[in-house]
């Protein structure tokens, strides 16, 4: 089996085409990778550092070697991972950050933008409305239907992802007959005569991908708060960090992430969250 038919098994596309890249550096950059010891990797990792000052790029690299490695072992080619014992001690912030987080308004103010495009208005709206309500990852949209959506139960169905658990949650009044008059009326010019039952169409007709969804947030909205990150996301850091300030029991809003681990939604949970943004407000205001 290749490199690029393993990482294809293995791994999701995205992330197989991260590893691969990162692994042909890494080989490029030593033609004895194959036979290399631990020594050879850790002076490699101490060469990234000083290459690259964000240590999730290191992490991810390493990563990488891991898996090249990985691959190695499942072909035959050598017995041992030389990289499998190497842990990073860099640290990794994963706090959220409370200068980029929105108000149930300010997220309002997203859907209520203007549109350039008038056939395009229908299917940003839904999206939109799906990060500021339902708090969806970017890569949860993509894989919606037409089927995934339930107009007579007001539903969406989420499925699983290798991060986040399959789930069903409720639409929003107002986004109802937004959803309505986009798969019965806008949908189809979008698709141009092409097949596809994928919920969010392109500009040509395609699919519209994770990514297009990350670029057209950041593209679009950057003007609106000039002075704080807008991407998918601060909007759904801020979608969930709301429901825990109204009081919504942690384990429902868990439900509702996605999230597998407690873990990770109690993260969102801090005790003094309005004090910290007073003090936010008070020594770094914004003109």
């Amino acid at each position: 089996m290749t490199l690029e038919n393993y990482l294809k098994e293995h791994y999701s596309p995205d992330t197989a085409k991260l590893y691969s890249r990162d692994i042909e550096i890494y080989v490029e950059s030593h033609p004895a990778a194959a036979t290399a010891v631990y020594k050879d990797i850790t002076n490699y990792v101490g060469a990234l550092r000083q290459r690259y000052n964000k240590p999730a790029t290191i992490s991810r690299i390493l990563s990488s070697i891991k898996v090249y490695y990985d691959y190695l072992c499942s072909e035959e080619i050598r017995n041992d991972n030389p990289a499998k014992a190497i842990k990073l001690r860099d640290q990794i912030t994963r706090d959220i950050q409370l200068q980029d987080l929105f108000t149930a308004e300010e997220l309002e103010n997203l859907l209520n933008r203007r549109e350039r495009y008038n056939n395009l208005d229908y299917r940003n709206k839904v999206l939109i409305s799906l990060l500021i309500y339902q708090a969806l990852h970017p890569g949860e949209i993509e894989t919606l239907t037409i089927e995934n959506i339930n107009l007579a139960t007001g539903s969406v169905y989420i499925k699983s992802t290798n991060k986040t658990n399959s789930r069903t949650l409720q639409l929003k009044p107002n986004q109802i007959l937004l959803f309505y008059q986009y798969i019965n009326e806008m949908r189809s010019k979008l698709l141009n005569s092409k097949s596809s039952n994928s919920l969010l169409i392109g500009i040509r007709g395609g699919v519209m991908s994770g990514k297009d969804i990350t670029k057209h947030i950041k593209r679009s909205f950057k003007q609106l708060y000039p002075n704080r990150k807008v991407n998918a996301q601060t909007i759904r850091q801020s979608v969930i960090t709301n429901l825990l300030k109204q009081g919504h029991d942690l384990s429902l809003v868990q439900v509702f992430a996605g999230h597998k681990n407690p873990s990770s939604t109690e993260k969102y949970k801090q005790s003094e969250i309005e004090t910290l943004k007073a003090a936010v407000n008070k020594y770094h205001p914004r003109q």
